[in-house]
Parts: C-alpha cells; structure tokens; sequence
C-alpha cells in the first residue's frame, strides 16, 4: 500500500535532494542557523511538499500549480546556493554538484508537467 506520489520519480529525487540540501545546511556556521540554513531547508523541503500535496485529489490545472510551486522553490535552493558559495559555506565542487541536481530535478518537475493531461 502506497500514496500515488510515492511512486512518482520527481518526488523520489525531490526526497534524496532534500536530505543532501539538509545535510549541507548544517555544516554552515552558528550564526546562519535561522537565516540561509533555515531558508534552504524550508526550500528544499518544499519541493516534496508540493508534489506530494499537488498530487492528491487535485484536478490538472491544481496538480501543475503546485508543480509550479516545486520549480519555484528549486530557483529558491539555487539561489541559498549561490549565497553559500558566495560566503564560502561550500566550495565550488559542492556547488558545482548541487546546482547539477537542482537543474536535474527542476527539468524533470517540468517535463513531467507537460506530460499531464
């Protein structure tokens, strides 16, 4: 027994994303315990968040907006990203990484919209 969502492959890498995200968000420093690190986790999380909730009892149009709302939060993470590296919180290969996997997920989130009908 399962959700519809668990089996969607955009959710299942919006899970793994997340916990990388997370992962990395608490090796940043003390002071940026609720500033970027809050604000990356609560993107990332978002990210799931939307496609699970999206995926219930939704009719299309509602189903793609909360798609939306996924790849909104995706440019929401590349942009904590690029603040990170920018105050060396991580190095380039981290980033260089991460920012692969969000354009990754973000693609799929959009060509599995597109799929919908």
């Amino acid at each position: 027994m399962s959700f519809k969502f668990e089996k969607l492959i955009i959710w299942q890498l919006a899970m793994d994303f997340g916990e990388e995200i997370n992962t990395v968000a608490n090796s940043f420093p003390q002071t940026e315990r609720y500033n970027l690190s809050s604000q990356i986790s609560r993107a990332v999380d978002s990210i799931a968040l939307n496609i699970s909730e999206g995926s219930v009892e939704q009719t299309i149009p509602e189903f793609k907006r909360f798609l939306n709302y996924s790849v909104r939060s995706i440019a929401e993470v590349v942009t904590c990203l690029h603040k990170a590296k920018r105050r060396n919180y991580i190095t380039q290969e981290q980033f260089d990484y991460l920012y692969a996997k969000s354009f990754e997920l973000m693609n799929r989130t959009l060509a599995f919209k597109t799929q919908l009908k």
